[in-house]
C-alpha cells in the first residue's frame, strides 16, 4: 500500500491550518478598523498578494520538486543562514499560532459559559483547559503524522459544512442598504469628530489607514497556505503539492470574502465592531436566535482544533527537515517508532505553554498572539517568493518573475506599514535560534561566515531595540 499524505489530506492541511480562528474573528476585527469599502479594497490587495505567493509555491513545487519543505527554497537561493531564517520563522509562527488558538477556544466556550469570555489576559481556568487540549493534540501527532493528517481532513469537511450553513443563512438575511449605509466610513468618522459616537470612540481615519489596518488581520487568516509545501516530503505524489496549494487558496478566498463582508449586510459594521470574539457567533445568533450562536460556536471549536492540529504538525516537520539538513542540532529530528519527531513536538509544546502563561497579563491575548504569528511567517513567505523570483529570472520565465516580485513587494511593505513593532519583537525570538544554528555548524566543524555574523548582529540590534521600546511602554503585549 502506497502510504503518505494524499491530495485530499494535503488540501485538508492547507484549508485546515487557515480556517481556524481568523475566519470567524475577522468580521469584528476588521469592522473595528475599516468600513465595508475599505475592507473590500484590503481584501483585493491581500488576495492579489497571496495569489502571487500561491502561484510562486506551485511553480517551485512543480519545477523544483527535488526540494522539500518551504524553507529549502531560501537555502537553495540564498544560502544556509537564509534557509535557517525562513525555517525558524515558520517554526516560531506555527506555535505562536497555537497560542492564539488556545485563547480563542476559551473565548468561544465563553459563549456557553460567560465567565470564560474575556477581552484581556487569559484567565487561569482557561489556561489550564487550553493546556490540556494542547498536550492532547501533541500526543495525537506523536502517534503519527499521516494519521493526524487524516483526522485533520475529516475536521475540515465538518467545519466547511458549518461555514456554508452560516453563509447561506447570512445571505438570506442580507440587506444591501445596511452594507452601503456608510460604505466608506465617512458618517462614522463625522460622528466621532462631533463627539456623537462617545468620548472613547476613535475614528477609522482615511481610506489608506483603513486598508493598512486590515492587512495583518487578513494575512493571519491565510497562514497555512504553504502547508502542502511544508509536508511535501510526506506527500504520496509530488504533483499533489501544487494542486493542493491552488485548490486550497481558491476555497479560502471565496470563504473569507463571504464570511467577512456578508455580515455587514446583516448588522451595521459599527455594531459588529463592538461584539466579543469571535464576532461571527453573535452575528449568527441575531440571524437565528436561540440556535445560531450555539451552532456556530461548536463549528468554531472544531475549526480551532483542526487548525491547532495542523499547526502542531507543520513546525515539527520543518524542524525535522532542518535538522536533517544540519541547520539545527540533529536531536530536533529524532523520530519515534511512529516516525514522528517527538523531541521537536515536546519542545513546541513547552514553548507554547510558556507563552500561554505569560499571556495572563496581556492586554489582548488573542490579538497579540495572532499578530506575532503572522509577522514571524512573513520571513518564510518573502524568502520563498524571492527564490521564485531568482529562479524564474535565471530561466527567463518573466511571467513568474512578475508574480514573485508582486508577492515580495506586498509582504515587505504590508508588514512594515502594519506591524513594524511586531517585526522587532520577532527578532527577539530569533536570538536563541541563532545559537542553535551555530551549534549545528560547530558539530560539522564549520563556523559562521562574516556575512552570517553581520546578519545575526543586525537581528540582535533590532531585538535590543525591541527590549528598549518594551521597557519604555512604546511596544506592548
Amino acid at each position: 500500500m502506497n502510504k503518505g499524505v494524499g491530495l485530499f489530506g494535503l488540501i485538508g492541511i492547507v484549508v485546515g491550518a487557515c480556517i481556524g480562528t481568523g475566519v470567524f474573528a475577522m468580521t469584528g476585527q476588521i469592522a473595528g478598523v475599516a468600513s465595508p469599502g475599505g475592507a473590500l479594497i484590503a481584501f483585493a490587495i491581500v488576495g492579489v498578494g497571496f495569489t502571487c505567493l500561491a502561484l510562486s509555491l506551485a511553480n517551485l513545487g512543480t519545477k523544483r520538486a527535488d526540494l522539500t519543505g518551504v524553507y529549502s527554497y531560501a537555502s537553495e537561493g540564498f544560502g544556509p543562514l537564509a534557509g535557517f531564517i525562513s525555517g525558524w520563522g515558520y517554526w516560531l509562527s506555527a506555535w505562536l499560532g497555537n497560542v492564539a488558538y488556545a485563547t480563542l477556544i476559551c473565548q468561544t466556550i465563553g459563549y456557553f459559559y460567560p465567565p470564560w469570555s474575556f477581552d484581556g489576559g487569559i484567565p487561569i481556568p482557561c489556561l489550564i483547559f487550553a493546556s490540556v487540549v494542547m498536550w492532547g493534540i501533541t500526543g495525537l501527532v506523536i502517534r503519527g503524522i499521516e494519521s493526524a493528517s487524516f483526522v485533520n481532513a475529516c475536521v475540515m469537511v465538518a467545519k466547511i459544512l458549518g461555514i456554508v450553513v452560516f453563509i447561506l443563512f447570512a445571505a438570506m438575511s442580507f440587506n444591501a442598504g445596511i452594507l452601503t449605509e456608510d460604505f466608506w466610513g465617512n458618517v462614522y468618522n463625522n460622528y466621532v469628530a462631533s463627539g456623537q459616537a462617545g468620548e472613547d470612540a476613535v475614528g477609522l481615519g482615511g481610506l489608506p489607514e483603513q486598508v493598512i489596518g486590515c492587512f495583518v488581520i487578513i494575512m493571519w487568516a491565510f497562514i497555512g497556505i504553504e502547508g502542502a509545501t511544508v509536508l511535501s516530503s510526506r506527500a504520496r505524489e509530488k504533483r499533489h503539492v501544487s494542486k493542493a496549494t491552488i485548490l486550497g487558496l481558491l476555497i479560502l478566498l471565496v470563504t473569507y470574502l463571504c464570511m467577512a463582508i456578508i455580515p455587514y449586510g446583516v448588522m451595521p459594521y459599527t455594531e459588529v465592531a463592538t461584539l466579543s470574539y469571535p464576532a461571527a457567533t453573535y452575528v449568527f445568533e441575531q440571524i437565528m436566535p436561540g440556535f445560531g450562536g450555539g451552532f456556530l460556536s461548536v463549528v468554531i471549536i472544531f475549526s480551532i482544533i483542526g487548525a491547532w492540529l495542523s499547526f502542531t504538525i507543520l513546525p515539527v516537520e520543518t524542524a525535522q527537515e532542518m535538522a536533517e539538513d544540519k541547520l539545527l542540532p540533529e536531536y530536533w529530528g529524532k523520530l519515534n517508532k511512529f516516525k514522528s519527531p517527538f523531541i521537536g513536538l515536546i519542545i513546541v509544546g513547552i514553548c507554547t505553554q510558556v507563552i500561554m502563561v505569560t499571556l495572563i497579563v496581556s492586554e489582548d491575548a488573542y490579538n497579540f498572539a495572532f499578530s506575532m504569528c503572522t509577522v514571524a511567517i512573513v520571513f518564510t513567505w518573502t524568502l520563498a517568493a524571492a527564490y521564485n523570483l531568482k529562479y524564474s529570472l535565471n530561466k527567463k520565465s518573466y511571467g513568474q518573475v512578475a508574480i514573485a516580485a508582486v508577492a515580495v513587494i506586498f509582504f515587505v511593505i504590508g508588514t512594515i506599514l502594519n506591524g513594524w513593532d511586531l517585526l522587532m519583537l520577532t527578532c527577539i525570538g530569533y536570538l536563541p535560534g541563532f545559537v542553535l544554528y551555530s551549534m549545528a555548524l560547530k558539530k560539522q566543524g564549520k563556523s559562521l561566515t562574516s556575512g552570517e555574523i553581520v546578519t545575526i548582529v543586525i537581528f540582535a540590534i533590532i531585538a535590543a531595540g525591541a527590549f528598549v521600546l518594551l521597557g519604555m511602554g512604546i511596544i506592548t503585549i
